[in-house]
C-alpha cells in the first residue's frame, strides 16, 4: 500500500463545483447526493439500479444541479460517458452486502475491479479527489475490543459469501496503487452498520422488515439467533463522516460507524417498543459467514476530522420508523416531512 498521507480536515468544504456519486441511487448514496446539493455542489448521480432505486433520488430531479445517469460503471465506455469535469468522485457502486455477492459474485468482483478502475480514471483525469466506500468486513470479526485501523486485509476466499470481503480488499488495494502509480488524490472510508430512511428491506440488518412486522402486529422475525452485536450509526451521521474524509487529503482508511454495540435482539425489541406493538420475537440460527461483531475504531475519525455521531438511537429509530410507517396506507405511526426527507437536520445545516 502507498505511504500513508494525512492532512487535517478543512474548516469549510473545498471549492467543489461538481461531484460524481457512483451508486448514488442507493441507500447511502442518495443521502450523499442530498447533502452535496444542499451545500451548492452539482451532482451527477450514476447507478445501474441493480440494488439502488430511482425512487431514492426522484425528489432531487427538479434541482438544477442534479443529473441522474443510468449507467454501469463497469462498462468499458463509462469513463468516456462521464465527461465531468468533477472535483469529487465518490465510489459507492457495487453490491451492498455479502448477500448480494452470493447472488451475483461476478458482478461484485467486476464492481471492485472494473468499476473502481473506471471511477479512478475519471477522478485522475480531472484531478479530482476520489473516495472509495469500503467496509468493515475487510477487517474480519474482532474477538475483543475494537482493533486499530491498521488491520490486515486477509479474507479467506473460499465460499460465495467471502466474495464481498475479497472484492472490497481488492478495491482498497487498487485505490492505494493508483495513488502510488499516478499520484491520484484518493481516500478510503470503511463503513459499518448504517440505518435510516431508504435502507433496503432485504439488507443484512433489515430494520424496515422489523418495522413492517411490528406495525402489522405479526411476530417479528430475527433471521439469526439475535446474539450478534452491531454498532449502529444513523445514515445522516455516516454521510457527514464520509464528506469530512472526502474534504481532507487522507489516504489512510478511516472507520465510520457507531459506538456502543447493541445485539440484534435488542434492536428488534427497540423497534417493537417504539412502534407500540405487542408483537413477539421469533429467532432463527446465526449464518456462519456473518460476523458476530462489527465494531469500528472511531479514534482516527474523531481526533483528525472531529467527527462523532450526533443522532441518538432513540431519534434515529423514530425517524426510520416514521419513514417506513408513512409508506403504509394504514399506518398508525404517521411520518413527518423531515423524516420523509431522511430525518436529517435542515438543508442549511446538513453539511457544515
Amino acid at each position: 500500500m502507498a505511504t500513508m498521507t494525512v492532512s487535517a480536515v478543512p474548516v469549510t468544504r473545498p471549492g467543489w463545483r461538481r461531484a460524481l456519486v457512483a451508486g448514488g441511487a442507493g441507500f447511502l448514496g442518495s443521502h450523499l447526493c442530498e447533502r452535496l446539493l444542499a451545500c451548492g455542489v452539482g451532482v451527477d448521480c450514476v447507478d445501474n439500479l441493480s440494488t439502488g432505486s430511482v425512487d431514492h433520488v426522484r425528489h432531487l430531479g427538479a434541482h438544477p444541479g442534479f443529473r441522474f445517469l443510468e449507467l454501469d460503471v463497469t462498462d468499458p465506455g463509462a469513463p468516456d460517458t462521464l465527461g465531468g469535469p468533477y472535483d469529487l468522485v465518490l465510489h459507492l457502486a457495487g453490491p451492498a452486502s455479502p448477500a448480494d455477492c452470493r447472488d451475483r459474485p461476478i458482478e461484485a468482483l467486476d464492481a471492485a475491479a472494473l468499476g473502481t478502475r473506471n471511477t479512478l480514471t475519471v477522478a485522475g483525469r480531472a484531478g479530482a479527489r476520489f473516495l472509495l466506500a469500503s467496509t468493515g468486513h475487510v477487517c474480519g470479526d474482532p474477538p475483543g475490543p475494537a482493533l486499530p485501523e491498521e488491520k490486515r486485509c486477509e479474507p479467506e476466499p473460499a465460499g460465495p459469501s467471502k466474495v464481498y470481503d475479497v472484492a472490497m480488499c481488492f478495491s482498497e488495494a487498487l485505490t492505494a496503487a493508483y495513488a502510488t502509480a499516478h499520484g491520484t488524490d484518493v481516500g478510503i472510508v470503511r463503513l459499518y452498520d448504517t440505518y435510516g430512511p431508504r435502507m433496503r428491506a432485504d439488507g443484512p440488518l433489515s430494520i424496515p422488515a422489523l418495522v413492517e412486522q411490528a406495525l402489522a402486529g405479526v411476530p417479528v422475525i430475527v433471521a439469526d439467533d439475535g446474539t450478534g452485536a452491531r454498532s449502529l450509526c444513523y445514515v445522516g451521521d455516516v454521510a457527514e463522516g464520509v464528506l469530512r474524509v472526502a474534504a481532507s487529503r487522507s489516504l489512510r482508511p478511516v472507520d465510520i460507524g457507531g459506538g456502543d454495540e447493541t445485539t440484534v435482539q435488542e434492536i428488534a425489541r427497540r423497534v417493537i417498543d417504539l412502534t407500540g406493538s405487542r408483537a413477539g420475537l421469533v429467532f432463527g440460527t446465526a449464518h456462519p459467514s456473518d460476523p458476530g461483531r462489527r465494531r469500528p475504531d472511531r479514534s482516527f475519525a474523531s481526533e483528525l476530522f472531529g467527527w462523532m455521531p450526533k443522532v441518538s438511537w432513540q431519534d434515529g429509530f423514530k425517524r426510520t420508523i416514521a419513514h417506513f410507517a408513512g409508506r403504509r396506507p394504514d399506518a398508525a405511526f404517521s411520518s413527518s416531512p423531515q423524516a420523509e426527507r431522511g430525518g436529517g437536520p435542515p438543508a442549511a445545516e446538513a453539511v457544515p
